[in-house]
């Protein structure tokens, strides 16, 4: 069997994945990079399924790695997609309140996005509609003219396009099955790699393990579901959304536009029972489906951070009826009859804190100089993904013991 040899090795063909693919080679020209997917084609799972909303960067304390990279990945990806004339939707985005109950939350988002240095407006009911009058809000909403949207696989595919035009070697239909020492065993034969980075997403957690990593950290599956209006592209200006609950990483049902214009509302999270449970029984995995059913069940009875709550409410909105009734909290003139098709289910691959019993809320990573692992690159990482990877590269650079040498393959 034929071994392929590489400087670094990279698992993962998603949008961290390949931007870390990049910012290695780009430290080190000469150096063999390969990446790894499992997929016939790179950004099939999170990267290419997401929303497409570029976040601002307001959500998140500014002591956060989110805030940080969400700022800046911001302008970063807008500054991108317009160098590779990628459609880009300058909607922006209204966060409204439904009850005075939430009026404190609204000014807690404008507090943390000033704190942040994020562009936003507190605008009062009036105003609010001035930007979309079909908005419903309680007396103050607030305005993010930075937040935007695009089509997230025309972003892949040019970042993949970049990828291999830097020499970046992509094996996709290559599924990582084990690793002893620096030899990484896969679907198509065996690899050896002076230095691995592990960005495999739903099974970063699995993968970190096989290094010695990940001790305390499992991944919790959450399936996200969006359902599209048949309303023509300029039915709604503005993104809409509520105000969230900020003690979950989950922003509740809103309105979405895509980079076309279309609305959809969205997404759900609910609880998976297996990490790749998109529809029905594809994908199923029965050990997986063990595992993770049974910590779902034991969140659920002991109701760590409001899980029952969370479950039964997400779960609930496998009902068309029940998303349409909390979208039209946000907006008027809501009718059921134009919402009738789901779209491509995501999965989010969500970090838990096995010791604390909490999910991770911000980035996590891991590692030392033969391997890293980016164990938590949850919402916003699409939006984050250049000048989080960079951050990340940085770390990993630290790391390395010895500039790599030029590859060679070994029979």
């Amino acid at each position: 069997m034929r071994t392929s040899v590489s400087d670094f090795l990279v698992i993962g063909g998603g949008v961290i994945g390949l931007n870390l693919a990049l910012r290695v080679k780009e430290a080190y020209p000469d150096a063999q990079v390969t990446l790894l997917e499992k997929e016939s084609a790179c950004g099939l799972h999170a990267s290419g399924r997401n929303s497409g909303v570029l976040h601002a960067g307001f959500y998140y304390t500014a002591d956060s790695l989110k805030s940080r990279f969400c700022r800046d990945g911001n302008r970063a990806l807008h500054a991108y997609c317009e160098q590779k004339n990628i459609l880009l939707n300058r909607c922006g985005k209204l966060v409204v309140a439904k009850n005075a109950s939430e009026l404190d939350g609204l000014q807690e988002l404008y507090r943390r996005g000033q704190a942040n240095g994020v562009e936003l407006q507190m605008l009062n009911a009036q105003d609010a509609k001035g930007i979309e009058p079909r908005v419903k809000t309680f007396e103050q909403a607030l305005f993010s003219p930075t937040t935007s949207s695009v089509d997230p696989q025309q972003v892949m595919a040019a970042m993949l396009d970049d990828a291999t035009r830097a020499g970046i070697t992509v094996c996709n239909n290559t599924a990582y099955i084990s690793a002893r020492g620096n030899e990484v065993e896969t679907s198509q034969g065996r690899f050896t790699a002076g230095y691995l980075i592990n960005a495999a997403g739903l099974y970063a957690d699995k993968i970190a393990r096989d290094y010695g990593y990940s001790q305390d950290y499992r991944i919790i599956p959450f399936k996200g579901l969006y359902l599209y209006s048949d309303e023509p592209p300029g039915a709604i200006r503005t993104h809409i959304y509520p105000v969230p609950n900020l003690g979950n990483p989950f922003l509740g049902v809103h309105y979405t536009l895509t980079a076309q214009g279309k609305i959809k509302l969205g997404p759900t999270a609910i609880p998976a029972f297996w990490r790749e449970h998109y529809q029905g029984w594809g994908r199923f995995n029965a050990v997986e489906m063990f595992e993770i059913v049974a910590r779902e069940a034991s969140l659920f009875l002991r109701n760590d951070f409001g899980f029952r709550r969370l479950a039964l409410e997400e779960l609930a909105k496998y009902s068309k009826t029940r998303m349409v009734s909390m979208a039209a909290e946000l907006a008027s003139d809501v009718k059921p009859a134009h919402y009738t098709q789901w779209g491509k289910p995501g999965i989010r691959a969500q970090l838990f804190d096995l010791k604390r019993r909490k999910l991770e809320m911000d980035f996590k990573y891991e590692g030392d100089d033969r391997s890293f692992h980016v164990l938590n690159a949850v919402s916003p990482a699409f939006t984050c993904a250049i000048p989080f990877t960079q951050y990340i590269f940085d770390q990993i650079a630290q790391k390395v013991e010895r500039q790599p040498v030029s590859s060679t393959e070994v029979n």
